[in-house]
């Protein structure tokens, strides 16, 4: 096994780099090895695998990654993170399969990779984890496997199911790239500095997409409407997307769902039903 950073040595790291880990990034940093070793498990990462890492930080689950033989690529939007990162991994373990790229990942494309990712991992900046994931997916459809650290008020409303109370628009977006739940809770004491906030490790699978790209724009589009008035029948929080509240019953009944219901009622299923009968209408 390849060697890990522990506490003293991220601490010596920031202090080195002159960082202080700051909220508006999102930057709580992993000192402890066996949670690094478990999630790097729980990502199913292998020597094969070509793994896309988001906000690396100092480096901790980094090493994690690499010390599996994985190629793993970390994109980082902290410059002087990005500028050392390179050179912890080659001190620690030499024959590391590591690049670098400094960019921000809500905006990162595949030309700016070195190849395509099969796997994420990542300890996932609070702030924007559900933004970041559903951008990844949409723009590596090569990616299998996700296994994230978040938030845990935002890890169990990725991996929700309808009728849920915290079931909304990031559950039904997440499920259209594949299949999501929940792999245990991360210690708050794991973290440098320690967060206010519980963590969840969120497992995903990919299936194959319910459709195209003019299908996608129109559930999410329809997504958005049901949750953000999210106590109002749909009939009524969808009459704004489809026109009146009228044309909103006739192509729910048309699309076998019920008018008075609620957004959080349907499955992510029922939402690519209503989609695909809404273009089917407008065709």
């Amino acid at each position: 096994m390849g060697a890990l950073l522990g506490p003293a040595e991220i601490r010596d790291l920031a202090a080195k780099l002159d960082v202080t880990p700051t909220k508006k990034l999102g930057q709580n940093f992993v000192h402890d090895a066996n949670t690094v070793r478990r999630i790097v498990s729980a990502g199913r990462v292998t020597s094969d695998s070509r793994v896309l890492e988001i906000g690396p930080g100092l480096g901790s689950l980094t090493l994690g990654l690499t010390e599996t033989g994985a190629s793993v690529t970390a994109v980082e939007i902290d410059g002087r993170l990005a500028a050392q990162l390179p050179a912890t991994v080659a001190a620690m373990q030499p024959d590391a399969h590591l690049r670098v790229v400094h960019q921000d990942a809500l905006a990162v494309t595949a030309d700016e990779l070195p190849e395509a990712p099969t796997h994420v991992v990542a300890n996932l900046p609070y702030n924007v984890s559900v933004p970041v994931l559903l951008h990844l997916l949409a723009t590596f459809p090569t990616i299998e496997r996700v296994l994230v650290m978040v938030q845990a008020e935002v890890g169990h409303r990725i991996a929700a199911g309808p009728g849920s109370k915290v079931y909304g628009a990031p559950s039904v977006k997440a499920a259209w790239y594949g299949s999501w739940s929940t792999a245990g809770q991360i210690s708050r004491q794991v973290f440098w500095p320690v967060p206010n906030v519980d963590s969840v490790l969120v497992g995903f699978d990919r299936r194959e997409r319910p459709g195209d790209e003019t299908l996608r724009a129109q559930v999410f589009e329809l997504v958005d409407g049901a949750f953000q008035q999210r106590r109002k029948m749909l009939r009524q929080s969808l009459s704004g997307v489809l026109g009146s509240s009228a044309r909103a019953s006739e192509l729910l009944t048309a699309a076998g769902l019920d008018p008075t219901a609620r957004g959080e009622a349907l499955s992510p299923d029922d939402f690519v039903r209503l989609g695909r009968t809404v273009l089917a209408a407008a065709a």
